[in-house]
């Protein structure tokens, strides 16, 4: 997802799925799955349910995007 066409969102975790993947909504109602980057994952065990997290999306795929950092709890 790294590149030129990509562009980072804010979201709101839902809910927590398996292995790192995560189900978000978007502040227009869009939803979406998010999955942990690398670096994310090392600094943040996960997130929970309301959390506010930044996610890296491409205009190719809309269903799915790279969480990079939680910013807060709500």
């Amino acid at each position: 997802m790294a590149g030129t066409n990509s562009f980072q969102v804010e979201g709101i975790v839902l809910n927590r799925l398996v292995n790192g993947t995560y189900r978000l909504k978007l502040a227009n109602g869009h939803r979406l799955l998010g999955f942990l980057a690398s670096r994310a994952g090392e600094t943040h065990a996960g997130f929970v349910s309301g959390e506010t997290v930044k996610i890296n999306l491409t205009p190719y795929d809309l269903s799915s995007g790279r969480i990079l950092v939680g910013t807060k709890k709500i």
